[in-house]
């Protein structure tokens, strides 16, 4: 399935396997998660991909064939592929092991085509074994839904009372690990969404409410999921002094202008960015060890576009994920 221009319609087009180079991997595609930000690049809201591009940074397969030099996996390995597609090594965020913000790297389903198609190409070193526990469906989520809302949990802190601002893909993964850990979960829904609001208490959230409410209790840490800049100003009134709320997405509207008190008493406002190798890694044993399992939609590849409508709508409840038949 390619973009062809910004924005636009995916269409199902033919194209030749790819030969993979050196130190990569020629995967067959098994799934692929649908994420917000694919669904950002095909609106242009991430402008500057490649195009033609085939998104889908999801990316779960078996190994079908290595390139020169590549010794990492062998033929018939079950691999995740995740969005940092590749990294220069050499400048001073890699050096420093800040990966996530390297200068030079290179994103799957952005700069590299993904996994919403039959075969992929990935570098092996940004590949990952996966837990043998999780199946196709319900790990392909996790690998970016998942490691990117670990990221956020781990700039937020320690805080008890976590503030979950978006319940989508992300959120609904995060929610089942902070209360696994013994967090106290604090569920934002969009305004009126009582389907939402149970969905999260169903899944460990103590409580849930909308996004225009105020929590029982003052917030220690939150982070916003929806690409909506004044959540973060929500999110900072109903926090508890020394919070720190974190913004998870790679795109959002403006934050609008609000009063210094609400940002005094060490309150802080922080961003992620991308993920690094080693928090994928520690999400994929968090989540087989606490038996984490998102809530999974499953779509043919064909009906991608459907697929990102759901996720601009709303409609989907937990993750969508794209599979290849055949």
């Amino acid at each position: 399935m390619v973009l062809e221009e910004q924005p636009g319609l995916l269409s199902e087009v033919d194209l030749p396997v790819p030969d993979p180079g050196p130190g990569q991997l020629l995967i067959r595609v098994q799934t692929c998660g649908v994420c917000r930000t694919d669904l950002h690049i095909v609106d242009g809201d991430l402008t500057k991909p490649k195009l033609p591009l085939v998104p889908g940074h999801q990316i779960v397969g078996t190994v079908e064939a290595c390139g020169p030099g590549s010794d990492r996996f062998v033929s018939g390995d079950r691999v995740g592929v995740p969005w940092l597609g590749w990294t220069d090594g050499t400048c001073r965020f890699c050096q420093e092991g800040r990966e996530n913000l390297c200068e030079s790297a290179r994103f799957t389903g952005y700069d590299i085509d993904g996994g919403y198609a039959e075969f992929a190409v990935a570098d092996q070193r940004f590949c990952f074994p996966l837990p043998q526990t999780i199946d196709d469906q319900h790990v392909a989520p996790l690998l970016c839904a998942g490691m990117i809302g670990y990221r956020a949990l781990e700039i937020a802190g320690d805080g008890q009372r976590l503030g979950l601002y978006g319940f989508g893909s992300s959120a609904h993964i995060l929610c089942q690990i902070a209360a696994a850990e013994g967090r106290r979960v604090f569920a934002f829904t969009r305004p009126g969404d009582e389907a939402g609001q149970q969905f999260a208490l169903s899944l460990g959230a103590e409580w849930a409410g909308g996004s225009d409410e105020t929590p029982p209790e003052p917030l220690d840490a939150a982070i916003v999921f929806a690409p909506v800049g004044s959540l973060m100003i929500d999110a900072l009134r109903a926090s508890e002094r020394g919070a720190r709320v974190v913004s998870a997405g790679i795109h959002m509207s403006d934050i609008p202008s609000f009063p210094y008190e609400l940002l005094w008493e060490e309150r802080s406002l922080h961003s992620v960015a991308n993920l690094t190798r080693a928090d994928g890694t520690a999400l994929l044993e968090l989540a087989a060890r606490h038996g984490v399992k998102p809530t999974v939609e499953s779509l043919p590849i064909e009906s991608a576009n459907e697929a990102l409508e759901r996720i601009r709508s709303g409609a989907s409840e937990g993750s969508i994920v794209l599979r290849v038949d055949g």
